[in-house]
């Protein structure tokens, strides 16, 4: 369930197929909290990636919070995601064995205020298709466009 988005990863579905999506909390230090409600941040180029037994959001950009001053955090330092145990085996057994990608597709507040982030288990395209994605969306809007004109 999203709240008020902060961030969009708009990419995401256009350089891969996305497959399952899970909900995860990120460990956030308060300089980051303050930044976000500003509305400040960038997950375009950012992946999750597994270490150990945890699962660890990389380059994700939160820009540092003006007033936080020497207090500041790192903008693109690696962050925790906050999953159950039985979604951290299937993500860990997925991207072991199927060679699959996590990617974050969103980050937003939560009903509850706490910032959270939808990420999707993936699998990268091949530039055709990509061309093939771009070819249907064309085609469906010129389809559109005849049927509006004719109607």
């Amino acid at each position: 369930m999203v709240g008020k988005l902060i961030a969009e990863n708009r990419r995401a579905r256009f350089d891969y197929f996305l497959e399952d999506t899970f909900e995860a909390g990120i460990m956030l230090t308060g300089s980051e909290v303050k930044s976000l409600r500003v509305g400040r941040a960038n997950i375009a180029e950012s992946y999750a990636s597994i270490e150990g037994n945890e699962v660890v959001l990389i380059n994700a950009d939160i820009p540092p919070f003006a007033q936080a001053n020497r207090f500041n955090h790192e903008p693109r330092r690696h962050r925790k995601l906050l999953l159950h145990r039985k979604q951290l085996d299937k993500l860990i057994g997925a991207v072991q064995r199927d060679g699959r990608t996590i990617i974050p597709t969103k980050l937003y507040w939560n009903e509850k205020g706490l910032a959270k982030l939808e990420i999707a288990l993936a699998k990268g395209k091949k530039l055709h298709d990509k061309r093939e994605a771009t070819a249907d969306r064309d085609w469906a809007r010129d389809k559109a466009r005849l049927l509006r004109d004719k109607g």
